[in-house]
């Protein structure tokens, strides 16, 4: 019996009869990572290539990975409007967005 079943998963037909669906821990994560990847705006981004304004200073970056770091830093090393700011882009960097300003 697979895991759907055993835990009290049921198909479409059943669905308007009334019985109750439970869901597991492990079913309700499988489900939303499903939903995730058919999400087109969170998915990872087709190019490695974003570009970013942080205090009105544009940079284009080549590697994803090295913008992310790099304003996470800034984000833990300074206080105030520039965290913050810093802070915004990172977070449009995390959704997968191609094109990041504060």
């Amino acid at each position: 019996m697979c895991t759907f079943h055993q835990n009290g998963y049921n198909h479409p037909a059943k669905l308007d009869s009334g019985e109750i669906i439970r869901y597991n821990r492990f079913t309700i994560k499988l489900l939303e990572v499903i939903a995730m990847l058919k999400t087109p705006e969170l998915a990872m981004p087709r190019t490695r290539k974003v570009t970013t304004i942080c205090n009105s200073k544009r940079e284009v970056w080549e590697d994803y990975e090295e913008a992310k770091a790099y304003f996470l830093e800034l984000m833990m090393s300074t206080e105030e409007e520039e965290r913050d700011r810093a802070g915004c882009v990172y977070i449009q960097l995390i959704h997968g967005l191609s094109y990041c300003t504060d």
